[in-house]
């Protein structure tokens, strides 16, 4: 373990974070993630499939809540101090997130301290966290003069023995076909040989230097847009039974249209997508989306206007028609936020992912979508990616990660 780049992945979700971070050639030591659905999708790609983590006896393989792993495992974890090069991951952001309901008292922020007290315990080389971009935004009734969490956090972990530094990057700048922006912040260990402010800041100037580089050897460039992602899962193409919804029915592949279709694609050699299962839409829905596609052939990825929604008695907060030349606005967890560009129906989970970056061959388990109160305790497959971190970025990440120690 000394000698190789490991790291821990707190709230690791569904492993968009971990599959980055594989694909950059570092080894998980383990992940902890509340969800047992968003765990059962990491444990079959990363665990099962690619044998990613060299998981500690001590530390049963299924879903975890942190705080529990604190109490119950912390004389495990404090053999772990100093041994780890990263521990990186981020905590739920519904309290911070601007596409809900702002609200600084959520239960959920207080996991915040839950994560740096973990890594007071283990004392990583290096830390990675990520965060919604409304981390960095005051709130009004802030204890704290008002301070945004993201300087709090910052103060933290420099009080914890780290050099740090946090900035707001957009994903889509990275090759991800999605305007996302998030709040990324690395800290190395003060006292290592290679640690200095200026070494941790030189993160986020290497990652701008280096995509361009890193894109091309894939193929790709910073610009890919929906049309590039998901062309070739169009509803026309064909219908199949849905291999774990027999009722529903799912997209077949057509000719692969972009080096990002072939990337996504690659080593698949079935013809029905893995969670391409369409929506049954109502009629009355098909023809209300189909209105919306026409009346709004200008497409902007804005929200549609407050005329088209009185004038179809849409009350629907958000209703997003899509537009297949650009990136699309940051997908959330409820697909029925958005229009498909060209067909009157939402986006499938397989579409959802590619918009993320996750390839074809990562497959998603539980339940395709949830609602009403067990929207409090289920995650499913469309709130899964739609809290990913895309695995195209944390893989730049982590090839940058690597050279903060050097």
């Amino acid at each position: 373990m000394v000698n190789k780049l490991t790291y821990i992945d707190l709230f690791a979700g569904c492993g968009g974070l971990s599959l980055g971070l594989h694909n950059a050639g570092w080894s998980g030591l383990f992940a902890i993630e509340k969800s047992p659905d968003a765990f059962k999708t990491l444990e079959y790609n990363l665990i099962d499939k690619k044998n990613h983590f060299n998981w500690p006896k001590w530390l049963p393989k299924e879903n975890h809540e942190i705080n529990k792993v604190l109490d119950k495992y912390s004389s495990q974890l404090q053999k772990l101090k100093g041994k780890v090069t990263m521990i990186a991951g981020g905590p739920p952001c519904q309290g911070f997130s601007m596409a809900g309901k702002r609200n600084e008292f959520d239960l959920r922020n207080d996991l915040i301290n839950s994560y740096i007290e973990f890594v007071r315990i283990v004392e990583p080389k290096i830390i990675f966290f990520e965060n919604v971009k409304g981390f960095t935004m005051e709130f009004k009734k802030n204890k704290e003069k008002g301070l945004a969490y993201s300087y709090q956090v910052t103060k933290k972990l420099e009080d914890a023995g780290y050099f740090v530094k946090g900035q707001l990057v957009n994903f889509g700048d990275y090759g991800v076909p999605q305007k996302r922006t998030r709040f990324i912040l690395v800290g190395i260990k003060k006292g290592l040989k290679s640690a200095s402010q200026e070494k941790v800041e030189s993160f986020f100037n290497s990652l701008e230097e280096n995509k361009f580089e890193f894109l091309e050897a894939k193929g790709l460039t910073e610009k890919t847009n929906l049309q590039d992602a998901i062309s070739d899962l169009f509803k026309q193409n064909g219908l199949k039974e849905t291999p774990d919804s027999p009722s529903f029915q799912s997209g077949i592949y057509t000719e692969e249209k972009s080096n990002y279709q072939k990337l996504m694609r690659k080593g698949i050699e079935n013809k029905i997508a893995d969670s391409h299962r369409f929506p049954k839409h109502s009629q009355t829905i098909i023809d209300r989306f189909q209105v919306i596609l026409k009346e709004t052939t200008n497409r902007r990825n804005f929200n549609i206007s407050k005329e088209i929604q009185q004038k179809y008695g849409i009350k629907k907060r958000t209703v997003i028609p899509l537009n297949e030349f650009d990136k699309t606005p940051t997908i959330t967890t409820l697909p029925d936020d958005y229009i498909h560009y060209k067909e009157a129906r939402i986006l499938t989970v397989r579409e959802y992912a590619r918009i993320q970056s996750f390839p074809d061959w990562y497959k998603f388990k539980g339940k395709y979508t949830t609602g009403g109160k067990l929207r409090i305790h289920e995650v499913p497959r469309y709130t899964q990616i739609g809290n990913a971190i895309p695995p195209l970025f944390s893989e730049q990440s982590g090839l940058i990660l690597k050279n903060l120690l050097c």
